[in-house]
């Protein structure tokens, strides 16, 4: 980012625009026009299933709105995507693609879709078809309740148990973290309105995990049963290594409860170390203790340094958080856009 020039500097010469101005600018971003819906879906290794994934979005809102686009993100995944998302935009106006300079991951691929949205409305979406497009228009008719954001609440998850079973104990520890509720049946699939987006779009963290984000801005919330699908194509991109490092990423990003759990450590070892030097003394003036004990030394020596070794840890954790984000890098780098035209595609007659 360029630093805030001086009261002086303003007068006599223009600000600097932002980096993720000049970014987006760089990248052919047009000045937005819009819409009455858009949906955003990060592509990662389902390239095959993308053509039906636009045309049954396509038959699942052409009849709700009077205007949409489609924004498919290519995170640089396997298989060349960006040629596919060319090849379908060619056919289909209302396609818009971005393909990022690199492999960022799934919610920072989100931040880049919502950041080039026109829509009044934003349907966020993953690209396997495991979130039926079909069940877009219940969480619209949520949305028309006054809601700002409409969740999807997968029934009978097509995952394995595994995966299942990570997710729940994931999002229990979540909610207890964060001290806000987190339902291990929703991700990422949703409609949120356009104040919601523009409020995630501008949070500055770079650790970037969207449910939690659309949470903390408080905004008018409920939960729409959705049947989940199965995989229409390929292997999910998160194995139980890169599911456990994204768990302890978001713990540590949003919430400080970690850190008062060890002050609350340090107290109790604190405590006890105060109550049995009493023991001690009084024991001693008794005169019942002759020699001391090499066990119980020794035991003491191992559970207060280990105590001491895993509250550095925790600790060095946070700085590792801070030290990125003393970085400032962007989210996301835009290398590519297409059909960013500022015109509104009308639904087909």
């Amino acid at each position: 980012m360029a630093s805030e020039p001086s009261a002086a500097s303003t007068r006599s010469a223009p600000r600097e625009p932002p980096l993720e101005t000049l970014l987006t600018t760089s990248a052919g971003v047009a000045p937005c026009q819009q819409v009455a819906l858009s949906v955003v879906a990060p592509v990662y290794g389902c390239v095959g299933c993308l053509e039906d994934l636009v045309d049954r979005i396509e038959s699942a809102v052409a009849p709700l709105v009077n205007s949409f686009e489609v924004i498919l993100v290519d995170d640089a995944g396997p298989g060349d995507p960006w040629s596919r998302i060319l090849e379908l935009a060619e056919t289909r106006p209302w396609i818009r693609g971005i393909r990022l300079s690199r492999n960022f991951g799934q919610h920072n691929a989100i931040t880049a879709g919502l950041s080039v949205t026109k829509g009044s409305r934003v349907v966020v979406m993953d690209c396997d078809l495991q979130d039926p497009p079909e069940a877009i228009a219940k969480l619209l008719a949520a949305a028309d309740r006054g809601f700002d954001v409409v969740f999807a609440r997968r029934l009978n998850r097509r995952d394995n148990v595994v995966k299942k079973f990570l997710s729940w104990v994931f999002y229990r520890v979540l909610t207890w973290l964060t001290q806000q509720p987190h339902d291990h049946s929703t991700a990422n699939f949703g409609v949120f309105s356009r104040r919601v987006v523009d409020a995630v779009v501008a949070m500055p963290e770079s650790e970037r995990f969207f449910p939690s984000l659309v949470r903390w801005t408080g905004y008018s919330m409920t939960n729409v049963d959705v049947q989940h699908s199965a995989r229409s194509e390929g292997r999910t991109g998160y194995s139980i290594c890169r599911l456990l490092g994204l768990a302890m990423s978001v713990m540590l990003a949003y919430s400080d409860r970690p850190l008062r759990f060890v002050v609350a450590i340090g107290a109790a070892f604190s405590l006890i170390a105060f109550g049995l030097v009493g023991l001690a003394l009084y024991l001693y003036f008794k005169g019942e203790i002759q020699v001391a004990g090499y066990t119980s030394v020794i035991a003491s020596i191992w559970l207060v340094g280990g105590a001491v070794i895993a509250c550095l840890g925790v600790i060095g954790l946070y700085v590792g958080r801070i030290f990125l984000y003393s970085k400032k890098r962007p989210h996301y780098l835009i290398a590519d856009i297409i059909n960013n035209s500022s015109v509104p595609v009308a639904r087909p007659e």
